[in-house]
């Protein structure tokens, strides 16, 4: 820099005495000054570079965490998850989001990124590599139980897995991505900072802030800060507890908790329900059991295959001696044992569920038993958690559940927290995420008292194109966005005319009505017979199906009479007549189906 102070000082001399000199030093100084962009230079015309933002999932609803982003041409995906049926959808095992938008976009796409190994971000992986080859990149644990996943339905074999760690950039297109250590309930969790033309995004995946966690360190604020110094263009931000105050207590605060219980247990076996991914509850439940010289034994496919592989890659370590199979445990006396195992959301076919029920073939739970669920149930699985406890109760076992004791903390942030976020990674454009409206209202709202302006905060909806550039954010034309419901080994085979019937069904039953018709005059010749499904026990209401066939009866003869030979007409007028008779007999509106046969003179079909 002192060489270009001296270039300076000459050629303001040559200006006022030759302007031929003033052009040459002008010249000579220009390459001096002329600095390659960091990121390339806006169009022409001036027009900023922009970038497509495509939720997917997870806005508006808990799980089912999906985020496509699209900049010059290419695309990244964050997080495939899935979320849980309500109670509306009957049948229905699980919802993943619609894949018509990445499906068609196929050819842009460089890579799908997890932030962490929870359902809601990963459950929905299997069914989009089903359709598209993509490689996944993951942390060492997340990988590891994708990998379990896949190898369920026989997808490990072609995939390619690509490891990351935090502070390790990957090159995907024009995308620059580089993961950040989060806390969160599950080991390796990781948040994103997404470097593109258009500027950096930061998308937080799941996370709190603390500050004694049980492994791998504090969440990375320091890379945050930088980035915040930087310059960041959006955050995208977790907003599950964006409507608790303060900040989210220490898995150190469970560990506590639990040893007092293990105390107070005395002489009783102990069984445990937490999720099966919460590497570190099921850390601290080992050691408390190996201090207090118990056995540990794990229920639940899911569980037992989770800590199998964290122990094979080094995130869960027990003692030599200390683990039992399930059918060991009667083997030992009650306050030799410790059971851990799935259940704790009161999901119907757990291993808890089960033992509530009296079904579980190697575990049968009585006044011996002093059962811990830890962890509060997810927003719509209140019932079912109900329902497995007071079973429990009734079988005398002693149960500990929600917030009875310090059995469980939140692994996502609140309020004071998302403020630490937002402060220290000073976004121009903020995007709350990953919760129901309200949470995504609340988000906002901190944000805004932080000073970010209202026009530079956007609630966006599954199916949203927000578009961002250094100056604006708008919205763009929506994408195809939705809910694809899992029904066995059906995918998107059952919508909305099928749960309405499902619901039908479940609340009025059914009334089937069958009759055999001669093809050619339309005369009944057998039946009509009516068969009764979760309406009425026909033995106790004889007289009401009675009249119930005496009507069908009537309106097949009219059509006979009428000449009605569209069998379709005629279905429609017994489907109505039997209806209006049953409203009127019962009040009640139980789905008809009408089945006619028709033979011909001869009496074939």
């Amino acid at each position: 820099m002192a060489t270009a102070k001296e270039n300076t000082g000459n050629p303001a001399g040559a200006r006022r005495d030759n302007p031929g000199a003033d052009n040459r030093a002008q010249q000579r100084r220009r390459p001096m000054y002329t600095r390659r962009p960091r990121r390339p230079q806006p169009a022409k015309g001036g027009a900023a570079v922009p970038i497509h933002i495509y939720p997917l999932g997870g806005l508006g609803e808990v799980g089912k965490n999906m985020t496509v982003y699209e900049c010059c041409g290419d695309m990244i995906i964050v997080d495939c998850g899935l979320v849980f049926p309500d109670s509306e959808m009957y049948g229905i095992d699980m919802v993943i989001p619609d894949f018509t938008f990445v499906l068609q976009n196929k050819d842009k796409i460089k890579g799908l990124l997890i932030t962490h190994g929870h359902e809601d971000h990963i459950g929905s992986i299997p069914y989009l590599l089903q359709k598209l080859d993509l490689p996944v990149y993951g942390t060492k644990l997340t990988l590891g139980l994708i990998r379990n996943k896949l190898e369920e339905f026989n997808l490990a074999g072609r995939t390619r897995f690509v490891e990351i760690v935090p502070k390790q950039k990957i090159r995907l297109g024009c995308f620059t991505v580089e993961p950040i250590h989060v806390n969160h309930s599950i080991p390796d969790a990781v948040g994103f900072a997404i470097d593109s033309p258009a500027g950096v995004i930061i998308q937080t995946g799941d996370f709190k802030i603390d500050y004694t966690p049980l492994a791998c360190g504090p969440t990375d604020l320091t890379t945050l800060a930088e980035y915040g110094r930087r310059g960041v263009l959006a955050l995208l931000s977790d907003s599950t507890n964006a409507e608790r105050p303060g900040f989210t207590a220490t898995e150190q605060k469970v560990a506590a908790g639990v040893h007092n219980l293990f105390t107070q247990a005395r002489n009783k076996r102990i069984i445990i329900a937490t999720f099966a991914s919460n590497i570190y509850r099921i850390q601290q439940i080992i050691e408390l059991a190996v201090q207090e010289g118990r056995k540990v034994a794990f229920s639940g496919r899911s569980m037992v295959n989770n800590t199998a592989m964290a122990q094979e890659l080094g995130y869960m370590h027990i003692p030599e001696g200390t683990l039992i199979s399930v059918d060991e445990l009667n083997r030992y006396a009650p306050e030799e044992v410790v059971l851990i195992t799935t259940g704790s959301q009161g999901e119907p076919l757990s291993a808890l569920s089960r033992m509530a029920s009296c079904s579980h073939r190697q575990v049968r739970v009585g006044p011996g038993d002093f059962i811990i669920i830890s962890a509060n149930p997810i927003p719509g699985n209140e019932k079912s958690v109900t329902k497995i406890v007071n079973g429990l109760l009734l079988l005398g076992a002693e149960v500990i559940y929600e917030s009875m004791y310090d059995v469980h903390v939140s692994g996502h942030a609140c309020q004071e927290e998302q403020k630490l976020m937002l402060t220290l990674t000073r976004p121009k454009y903020f995007l709350p995420v990953h919760g129901e409206y309200k949470q995504l209202k609340k988000h906002a709202l901190t944000a805004a008292s932080l000073g970010i302006p209202h026009s530079n905060i956007l609630i966006a909806e599954n199916g949203s194109n927000v578009i961002l550039t250094q100056d604006e954010i708008k919205l763009g034309d929506p994408v195809t966005a939705g809910a694809v419901m899992v029904d066995g080994l059906g995918v998107g085979d059952v919508g909305n005319v099928v749960l309405r019937d499902r619901k039908h069904l479940s609340e009025d039953g059914l009334v089937i009505i069958v009759a055999t018709v001669d093809s050619r005059t339309g005369k009944v010749l057998a039946g009509p017979d009516l068969v009764s499904r979760g309406f009425v026990y026909v033995r106790e209401n004889e007289s009401l199906m009675d009249g119930a066939q005496s009507t069908v009866e009537m309106t097949l003869n009219r059509c006979v009479e009428e000449r009605v030979r569209d069998w379709n007409s005629v279905k429609t007028r017994m489907r109505e007549a039997l209806s209006s008779y049953i409203y009127r007999r019962t009040k009640r509106s139980p789905m008809i189906l009408p089945v006619l046969m028709e033979v011909n003179g001869s009496g074939k079909v």
